[in-house]
């Protein structure tokens, strides 16, 4: 089955595993990367912005006095009204001076209303996430030929849960979320190959997939 994985963190790297690198004109146009991956493997991916944009909102909102957690601002999220979808790649993304404000400018350029509490910031922000991501893998398979069956979210990102089953909504196909340390996993499964205690990367990846069980979102 044709799968895809998307680290989920500050910022977001959604790709395919390929065998050797696809250089193309389609793919310099999108931007797409040809990173060299374990085994001999090639990363194909495309970076996209991430969990940056609820943390700097956050920030923002605690500049001005509001305590705030990630659990509640989430909550405020899921319960509030969707305004716009926004461009999450903009360049004016990366470093504003005041995210909710660079969103809510963002929005109103696209024609949408502007949110205006932090519940439909947020969800401002995490539905345009998800409709990156889905965009960026239509593209991915367009240029690759093929059709994702399946997403792996892995990182901490994958501790949002409403974040990914927007993700599976909009990338229409089901996501598996975790390991939430796949970092640290995929590194003690490599040191293991290297001293022998694990033959092949296809060892490595069951004994992870053995000690990790990830959360199925089904797209609805």
């Amino acid at each position: 089955t044709e799968w895809a994985y998307l680290s989920s963190g500050t910022w977001s790297l959604l790709g395919v595993e390929l065998d050797a690198p696809h250089v193309s004109d389609a793919s310099l146009e999108m931007e797409i990367t040809n990173e060299g991956g374990v085994d001999g493997t090639i990363r194909f991916l495309k970076n996209i912005s991430g969990l940056w944009l609820i943390q700097e909102c956050r920030r923002a909102w605690q500049r001005e006095g509001q305590a705030v957690d990630y659990a509640l601002l989430t909550q405020e999220a899921a319960d509030a009204e969707l305004t716009g979808i926004i461009n999450v790649e903009d360049v004016r993304l990366l470093a504003p001076e005041n995210m909710p404000e660079a969103i809510r400018a963002l929005c109103a350029e696209a024609g949408a209303r502007p949110p205006e509490s932090r519940g439909e910031t947020v969800r401002c922000a995490l539905e345009s996430l998800a409709a990156g991501y889905r965009r960026r893998l239509i593209g991915i398979d367009r240029v690759l030929g093929r059709k994702t069956k399946r997403l792996h979210i892995i990182g901490g990102g994958t501790q949002n849960k409403l974040l990914c089953q927007m993700t599976a909504d909009a990338c229409g196909v089901p996501a598996f979320a975790g390991p939430i340390e796949a970092t640290a996993m995929g590194n003690i499964a490599l040191q293991a190959m290297a001293v022998g205690a694990l033959g092949s990367l296809a060892d490595a990846r069951q004994v992870i997939g053995r000690s990790v069980e990830p959360i199925l979102y089904k797209p609805r």
